[in-house]
């Protein structure tokens, strides 16, 4: 697990900076194994903090208590959450879905706000958001 205090806060706001930003994360990591990005945020969508979970080629844990803890300790406003498909597809699956809404309402209750979830490949972006599962 990799954790990284953001020097000068760089602002993610909106769908395609989070792209780029994470996109940029993903060239740095080895493409035949699953990562996860969780980027914490304060209110003007600055990013205060950022962690990554490594897995393998069949996926990445989203520790969720790990997540909200982060959270806590930065006063994080909100989450944005990126992770790629060494499959190349694009498409989030059952599993994805299932533990996004586990940490979207966990966040919630913590009033900390699941921004997005985006799932990469080097050809295709997926935004959970924008395909209303959030």
């Amino acid at each position: 697990m990799f954790h990284q205090r953001a020097e000068s806060p760089l602002r993610i706001n909106g769908l395609e900076q989070a792209r780029r930003f994470f996109a940029d994360c993903l060239a740095e990591a080895d493409p035949a194994k699953e990562h996860l990005w969780v980027a914490h945020v304060d209110d003007d969508a600055r990013c205060l903090h950022l962690m990554r979970c490594d897995g393998d080629a069949d996926g990445a844990e989203l520790p969720i208590r790990e997540i909200i803890v982060d959270a806590a300790r930065h006063g994080s406003k909100g989450l944005i959450l990126a992770h790629n498909h060494p499959s190349g597809d694009a498409s989030p699956s059952a599993t994805d879905k299932r533990i996004t809404r586990r940490l979207a309402l966990v966040s919630e209750a913590m009033d900390v706000a699941l921004l997005d979830h985006l799932v990469l490949t080097t050809c295709d972006c997926r935004s959970m958001r924008q395909m209303g599962l959030l």
